[in-house]
């Protein structure tokens, strides 16, 4: 694959999760997680992306996030557990953009606010229509996307180099 092919960055935030006297890392999915997270996936799987690669957070929320939504895919893209993920500062989520291998087109994120929603908007130094404002007012609830779409190798990806090509929440 030509590293002039367009890639894409799918930022996927972990659906609504309990607060229980779990560790941080070990809450799970609340009622309205478990109904959102398929929600999201299938929304995913209809928007036409075929995912090379998913990276998810290894904290339980995550994972059981993943788990609902992939099972609305046609085909499960191959999913590393990231614990680097996990409370991910913005440098480091673009410092694991950058590692990703260039054989990777299409990369899904399963993470965690506010990391999601900052790559989102510090990714995006341009948008379709209203994907922007919208994310700017809505912020990012949880079960929420973004597509952030941009030119060149993963090794590229930096502050304001994607367009932001669509913003999806689970009511909205």
């Amino acid at each position: 694959m030509s590293v002039e092919t367009p890639r894409r960055i799918v930022l996927l935030r972990h659906a609504k999760a309990e607060w229980s006297q779990a560790s941080d890392h070990e809450r799970p999915l609340a009622e309205r997680g478990r109904k959102d997270a398929p929600v999201a996936g299938r929304r995913l799987a209809d928007s036409g992306i075929d995912f090379d690669l998913a990276l998810c957070s290894s904290a339980a929320r995550t994972r059981e996030t993943w788990k609902l939504a992939v099972h609305e895919f046609s085909q499960r893209p191959r999913t590393v557990y990231e614990e680097r993920l996990y409370e991910a500062s913005l440098g480091e989520l673009i410092a694991l953009f950058n590692e990703t291998p260039d054989e990777v087109r299409n990369l899904l994120v399963i993470g965690h606010n506010p990391g999601m929603h900052g790559a989102a908007d510090a990714l995006s130094g341009s948008a379709d229509g209203d994907t922007l404002a919208r994310m700017t007012r809505d912020g990012f609830p949880t079960a929420a996307y973004a597509v952030v779409e941009f030119p060149g190798s993963w090794k590229s990806v930096e502050h304001g180099a994607g367009k932001l090509t669509e913003y999806w929440t689970p009511n909205g």
